[in-house]
């Protein structure tokens, strides 16, 4: 059976409600699910896994937040080339921008993402919630 990390910071609920959604999808095609939060996940983790789901909502101006999740990343984002990866988060401000660095940071490390980064504006939506579905299928199909 294949496995898959979610690693998540959610400060209002949101990023977690994407991220339950993802694992839920991800059961129903029998893959393997760990989640964590970013205090949780270290780099002698990537190895036990098939794939990973990093989430993680706008905050400031437009970043990551930078206390928990930013570390754990930067920590571990050159060790991820050779596995798939879900990239995920909401806002409640601006227009994204925050995922769109982080998407492109991603490539620039040569991180084999799966699709474009996933959005939710505020509290997941049906249709957003839909996608997450949608991005969990993506992943399942990339870690075979």
């Amino acid at each position: 059976m294949k496995k898959i990390a979610i690693v998540y910071w959610s400060g209002t609920g949101n990023t977690e409600a994407m991220a339950n959604e993802i694992a839920g999808e991800l059961k129903n095609n029998d893959i393997e699910i760990d989640l964590f939060d970013p205090n949780s996940f270290t780099k002698d983790s990537i190895n036990l896994y098939d794939g990973f789901a990093f989430g993680c909502p706008a905050m400031g101006s437009e970043e990551l937040e930078e206390t928990e999740f930013e570390p754990m990343f930067e920590s571990i984002e050159n060790d991820l080339s050779d596995k798939p990866v879900l990239i995920f988060g909401s806002y409640q401000w601006a227009d994204g921008e925050w995922m769109e660095i982080w998407q492109d940071r991603c490539k620039n490390d040569g991180i084999n993402l799966v699709r474009d980064g996933l959005m939710a504006y505020d509290t997941p939506d049906d249709e957003a919630l839909e996608e997450c579905r949608k991005a969990a299928l993506d992943l399942s199909k990339a870690v075979g």
